[in-house]
């Protein structure tokens, strides 16, 4: 079957869909695909859990959608408790913006998939990010999305052309709860899913990070069962 047409014979426009194997990629992969063909894109960018690529890899084939992993090097500059082994993944909840925040990872993965988008003829981009995140990451706010979104008709031939980009954010004022509610009417298996920011090798949450924190009250408040491997398992 030819990828850009549904079972229904029906012609789906492209959409390129930035994809971690994460809770909320995996939920705006879930909702993508059921309007457009869509191209998941995952970034290789020097992160310590890498765990995650192949969570991807997996849910990505179980949905036969075609998964492309980009090489980011983002490691190399450290700075950043993702990237750095020499900075500890902070254990309990911090102010301002932590040390687990990668500099400009977004506007890179943003850019990635715009190029990608731009070679498959697809006008549309999909990323995770929600409201959970405001506070910490700089990166993650509606006005960062919509400046991208400007910044994509501009600098490309497609939005030069009139045939605009579109970056879609469809998490971004859900709660943690939500998103685990709406994945779950999609039929998505969180327990394939990684998000810890320091898995191990077999994808199996710390339970002690910020991301492992997040992901499990969000569990609690959608009153769901956390289906989580954790290491201590």
């Amino acid at each position: 079957m030819c990828p850009d047409i549904d079972f229904f014979g029906v012609r789906m426009d492209k959409a390129v869909v930035l994809f971690s194997g994460g809770l909320d990629s995996t939920t705006v992969l879930a909702m993508a695909r059921e309007h457009f063909s869509c191209y998941a894109l995952s970034v290789d960018y020097g992160q310590r859990h890498e765990s995650e690529l192949a969570a991807a890899e997996k849910m990505a084939a179980l949905w036969g959608i075609p998964h492309l992993v980009a090489q980011a090097s983002l490691g190399a500059f450290g700075g950043s408790a993702l990237t750095d082994s020499a900075v500890a993944v902070p254990l309990e909840a911090t102010e301002g913006i932590p040390v687990t925040y990668v500099p400009a990872r977004n506007t890179v993965m943003l850019s990635l998939a715009l190029g990608y988008a731009e070679v498959l003829g697809a006008h549309d981009i999909f990323i995770g990010v929600n409201a959970v995140d405001y506070s910490g990451y700089p990166d993650c706010r509606p006005e960062f999305i919509d400046a991208f979104g400007q910044l994509a008709n501009l600098a490309t031939k497609a939005g030069v052309e009139g045939r605009m980009m579109h970056v879609h954010a469809p998490l971004i004022a859900w709660s943690k709860a939500r998103i685990i509610q709406e994945g779950l009417k999609r039929g998505v298996d969180y327990a394939q899913t990684v998000s810890c920011y320091q898995a191990d090798p077999q994808g199996r949450a710390c339970g002690r990070c910020d991301a492992c924190r997040l992901r499990r009250l969000g569990f609690e408040e959608a009153n769901v069962a956390d289906p989580t491997r954790y290491q201590s398992s």
